[in-house]
């Protein structure tokens, strides 16, 4: 695989095929809609935030109903890439909905997180974008099986600890605010942040292979669910930091 983002990989172009005539992915395309997506993310985060700050519990069915939607819409996504346009802007306005709510959770027990985690992340986007730019980070064959594998593992264990929760039971230590919770979430920080250098080779490959239009569209998709999810992860490692100065 290209990239551990389910969304983005290898085989995604294994069936494409773009007739002389059809208009092809481009970058400044790509570029473009996930500047799109984003806006959408962030307009429906606007209202539950708020909503959160002032009624947290109003502000809990949209949490809820943001996440479960945007699960649904991702597959969906996945299996028809052609529909990305659509279903994507669904995603974005359902990711934007649990975030929003997610973050005035956090907003609510520590001042000035938000912020903090929302200019990490776009410090490392870009940050990142221009070592990929100027190759000094390469998505080499090697470096790609590394974070599949350790993003599978990730996602593992956040599954066992799902299952775990409905028979009331915790895995200790990695959620708490201790050195080894600070240390899980740093890694899993660490390993969101690298998919972003395999999903912009994804987009850079896409490019290469001229592949359809809708691709634009599919390419931001994927590059927003790694966003989305390296903003919630850095917002967690803040809140345990924080929660040890306290």
């Amino acid at each position: 695989m290209r990239t551990s983002n389910p969304a983005l990989s290898d085989s995604t172009f294994a069936e494409l095929r773009v007739g002389a005539s059809q208009p092809a992915m481009t970058l400044q395309g790509t570029v473009n809609k996930t500047a799109l997506f984003m806006v959408l993310v962030f307009t429906s985060a606007c209202y539950t935030y708020k909503l959160g700050m002032a009624n947290p519990s109003a502000a809990m069915p949209w949490m809820i109903g943001g996440a479960i939607a945007g699960l649904v819409l991702c597959l969906i996504t996945v299996f028809k890439k052609e529909w990305a346009a659509f279903t994507g802007s669904l995603y974005a306005v359902a990711e934007g909905l649990f975030v929003g709510a997610l973050s005035a959770m956090y907003a609510a027990q520590f001042q000035g997180i938000v912020l903090q985690a929302v200019l990490l992340t776009l410090g490392v986007l870009f940050a990142l974008l221009a070592a990929y730019s100027l190759r000094l980070i390469k998505a080499t064959e090697n470096f790609k099986l590394g974070i599949f594998a350790a993003t599978g593992g990730i996602a593992l264990v956040y599954v066992i600890t799902m299952v775990l929760g409905f028979f009331g039971i915790e895995i200790p230590y990695i959620h708490g605010s201790g050195l080894v919770g600070i240390g899980f979430s740093v890694f899993v920080v660490v390993i969101a942040a690298l998919n972003l250098v395999l999903d912009f080779d994804f987009i850079e490959q896409g490019v290469e292979h001229g592949a359809p239009k809708y691709m634009e569209w599919y390419a931001a998709f994927g590059l927003l669910v790694t966003l989305i999810w390296l903003y919630v992860e850095i917002l967690r490692l803040l809140a345990k930091l924080a929660s040890r100065k306290d």
